[in-house]
């Protein structure tokens, strides 16, 4: 096992990608996908809980950096899909994981002065306003974290962010322990009798009703890259609550080559810092990719760290049209290429081996995770 090509691994084939007809339909690919199974826990001393929060994670290095990196071994991608998991009490395990492929039969940089400038020309971002879009599907799906990023529902009790918002990569963030989710509910007046006030020149009040986290998962890669490196790829992170949600939440999906995104574009929510209070979303071509990340110019601002990168496309199987995570917004970078400054927003994309992670987070079962 230990000689086998990480290229193999990373690049599980998919399977029907483009349907053939001349009447297409954006559809999703069916992935082969690896599993990834816990081999031994150990127990870590207690975490101090000393960092600072971040809202958003600056790196220097661009998709031709990130290009140009060597492939990671298969010793290092097991290493970098290991795992931490946080507890409420406080207490601390470290989990190492097998990668195995089964046959079908078996079924930053400091100092850069740029780097708050989120905003792309125009501002695009559409606040969402009224609970009869908050609290319908896709935008009921965004969540607020305590310590101040966004989440996404992907399950009955779990919520997908980035890992900075829990971790900077050196210690756990203050509040980490005591972290909680928050849904976004409207805040009636008293005598109101929930009328819908929408139609009003005032937008409805919303408050947040916030449930605990029981457990929360940090992928190795993140604790050891910190935004250098590698680490920009492994920036998510999932959260269990104490007590399951009622709402509709958004399956995540192996994300497809950006060439086969409907028109091209991404789309997510979240609680940007300068529209406080505010569900904010908006939508954007890719401009650039690898394999673990991709590379847009969609506004934002801290805040929106955590974001689930959402497309609609057809779900063949089902015969009907699906929204599926793909990403998890990550930050900002500012590259210099070739001399000339250049502003992106980066989004850490699902691929077959982080779907295999996440999938047996949610459901702890491999046998639930073999189709991306």
């Amino acid at each position: 096992m230990a000689g086998l090509s990480t290229l193999i691994l990373l690049l599980c084939a998919a399977k029907d990608v483009m349907p053939s007809s001349s009447h297409w339909k954006p559809t999703w690919p069916s992935y082969r996908v690896p599993v990834i199974l816990p081999q031994s826990t150990l127990n870590l001393d207690k975490p101090q809980f000393d960092a600072e929060a971040r809202l958003e994670v600056v790196s220097p290095c661009g998709p031709a950096c990130h290009k140009s990196s060597p492939l990671p071994t298969y010793e290092e991608v097991k290493h970098y899909l290991s795992y931490e998991t946080l507890y409420a009490n406080g207490s601390l395990t470290e989990t190492e994981v097998g990668i195995y492929i089964l046959s079908n039969s078996a079924d930053g940089s400091q100092g850069k002065s740029r780097t708050k400038r989120q905003i792309y020309g125009y501002d695009s971002r559409f606040s969402i306003f009224g609970k009869d879009f908050l609290l319908n599907y896709p935008f009921s799906t965004s969540v607020k974290l305590s310590t101040g990023c966004t989440g996404t529902l992907v399950a009955e009790k779990h919520v997908l962010t980035a890992a900075h918002c829990i971790h900077d990569g050196k210690s756990y963030v203050k509040g980490a322990q005591k972290l909680r989710v928050g849904f976004l509910k409207p805040k009636l007046k008293d005598g109101s009798k929930g009328a819908n006030i929408t139609s009003s020149s005032m937008p409805e009040k919303m408050k947040f009703q916030w449930i605990r986290v029981k457990r929360t998962h940090v992928p190795k890669g993140w604790i050891k890259g910190n935004a250098n490196d590698i680490g920009m790829d492994y920036d998510y992170a999932l959260l269990e609550l104490k007590k399951p949600h009622k709402r509709k939440f958004m399956k995540i999906g192996v994300s497809p080559p950006a060439r086969h995104l409907p028109g091209g574009r991404i789309h997510f929510s979240g609680y940007d810092n300068d529209r406080p209070g505010n569900l904010v979303y908006r939508f954007c071509d890719v401009k650039d990719e690898t394999y673990d990340l991709l590379y847009q110019q969609c506004d934002a601002q801290p805040g929106a760290s955590g974001s689930g990168v959402y497309v609609r496309m057809w779900k063949r199987q089902n015969h009907k049209w699906e929204r599926k995570i793909i990403g998890i917004f990550s930050g900002h970078q500012w590259v210099d290429m070739n001399g000339t400054p250049q502003d992106f927003n980066v989004a850490v994309r699902i691929t077959p081996l982080k779907y295999a992670q996440i999938c047996y987070w949610i459901k702890g079962n491999y046998l639930d995770c073999r189709e991306g």
